[in-house]
């Protein structure tokens, strides 16, 4: 049996069958899936399938397997089960749902952490949009820098492809959040436009001129619920035989009324509240705010609520021209593979070794949720020495003010993204996260007695080969 359909099989069995799965989706290293009922998982037996990084357990059920192999089982689930990978649909056993939200209790959950979700489920699709478009355009900025004509036809093409997204994005933000949101997608994108629409600068309100973008994608998501809120309460009073016409055609027009009045300003005082108040912090606490940000970083990102910052990172480019955030918080990968490497080094556990060889590539680009789920989170104290390794990098960024041009995946890669003058810096920062991550793990991080009961816990699993 084909290892990847041999996969998907296991974890569909774990979930109790393709009747337990709501919604499938994925993101580049994790399977997202919506469940019924919470109840008829096997946890555990998730857990130690051969191939499973790790599982997260919120409100939408995460099983961590690693870029790549996470597009082709989320594919082949989707082919064994005959439907669409972004739904599939309960049906019969959609009664459930409603008992199982309500009865089930997960553990840390808080308004806030659910407010972050609902950001990530907008965002985490665009992800491979966002980081294709953000590397062209870092890509294109480099080879200005060392000497291209901007003005040359390559140059203006490559700008042409790698812009484009980041002109529109505001778009496809509206038509996310109505999907999760409840509203109509198309309806969404309306929102999206009525934020970005360059007529905007023809229009005076109230004597002051309107400025196309202003609420950036807070005001996009802003105007998007209010949306998807209004259609709802809309379609309650209207008759089904109109309902196509008159429910979009009054949701257009109050929403459009309520954005210019109220939601656009709303939005850019949002904000021009957390960028400045970021660059502030930024500024204000120097080397203190990157030892703090990158040290922190990492939890974050095995709870996933990472993705919830999306749009603090596009804010603070539409604002300031640049994101000093993103370089800070890149350190928590490197840190990361600073502790594997050590470990790597140290342990004689073959099958550890095998793990952090597989991560290990990704990680370096980027992508260090492998080596999270597969090394160092159920291992304990590399976890802990990571964070530690991380925030000497973050310090080193801060310190230099290493800022990027656009967002995209971390590691080295994200080299590409940063101020041409700076990429040194950064690369600079990034070794030394790589060697504290080493030392600290290397020196008081990690011991062999540690690997004495990996895999029993079925939280380090080999990947596929």
């Amino acid at each position: 049996m084909e290892k990847y359909e041999r996969l998907a099989k296991e974890i569909v069995e774990k979930l109790s069958g393709y009747q337990n799965i709501d919604r499938l989706s994925h993101c580049m290293t994790r399977l997202r899936i919506t469940l019924v009922d919470h109840s008829q998982v096997d946890i555990d037996g998730l857990k130690n399938i051969d191939g499973v990084l790790g599982v997260v357990e919120q409100e939408t059920l995460q099983i961590i397997l690693g870029p790549g192999i996470v597009t082709k089982v989320a594919e082949e689930i989707a082919k064994q089960s005959g439907t669409d990978i972004q739904s599939l649909n309960a049906n019969e056993w959609a009664h459930l749902a409603e008992q199982t939200k309500a009865d089930l209790k997960l553990k840390n959950t808080t308004p806030f952490k659910l407010f972050l979700r609902k950001i990530s489920s907008i965002f985490i699709p665009l992800i491979p949009a966002i980081v294709a478009s953000g590397l062209i355009a870092g890509i294109t900025n480099v080879f200005i820098r060392v000497g291209a004509d901007p003005d040359s036809a390559i140059i203006s093409i490559l700008n042409f492809i790698g812009w484009g997204l980041f002109s529109y994005l505001g778009i496809f933000v509206g038509i996310n959040t109505a999907r999760e949101f409840g509203g109509t997608p198309a309806l969404g994108g309306i929102a999206g436009i009525l934020i970005i629409n360059p007529a905007l600068a023809d229009l005076t309100l109230f004597g002051e001129k309107l400025v196309p973008g202003r609420g950036g994608l807070i005001g996009v998501m802003l105007a998007a619920v209010f949306m998807a809120w209004i259609e709802k309460k809309i379609r309650r009073f209207v008759p089904t035989s109109i309902d196509m016409i008159v429910t979009p055609t009054i949701s257009v027009l109050i929403t459009g009324i309520a954005t210019l009045i109220v939601l656009q300003p709303v939005g850019g005082w949002i904000s021009d509240l957390i960028t400045k108040g970021l660059v502030s912090l930024i500024d204000a606490g120097g080397i203190l705010s990157g030892i703090i940000l990158a040290g922190t970083f990492l939890p974050l990102v095995v709870t996933g609520l990472h993705q919830g910052l999306t749009p603090v990172h596009m804010e603070l480019i539409q604002s300031i021209g640049d994101d000093p955030l993103l370089p800070i918080l890149a350190m928590g990968g490197a840190g990361q593979v600073g502790a594997a490497f050590a470990i790597y080094f140290k342990t004689k556990n073959a099958q550890l070794r095998k793990i952090i060889k597989g991560g290990l590539p990704v990680g370096i680009l980027g992508i260090g949720e492998p080596l999270i789920f597969g090394v160092t989170l159920p291992l304990g104290r590399p976890f802990v020495t990571a964070c530690l390794g991380a925030a000497v990098g973050g310090a080193f960024q801060a310190y230099f003010h290493v800022a990027t041009i656009a967002i995209g995946v971390s590691g080295l890669p994200l080299a590409f993204l940063v101020h041409a003058q700076q990429i040194v810096y950064y690369l600079i920062g990034l070794l030394i996260a790589y060697l504290f991550g080493f030392i600290f793990t290397y020196l008081f991080g990690f011991n062999e007695a540690m690997t004495r009961d990996l895999g029993k816990n079925g939280q380090t699993n080999a990947t596929l080969n």
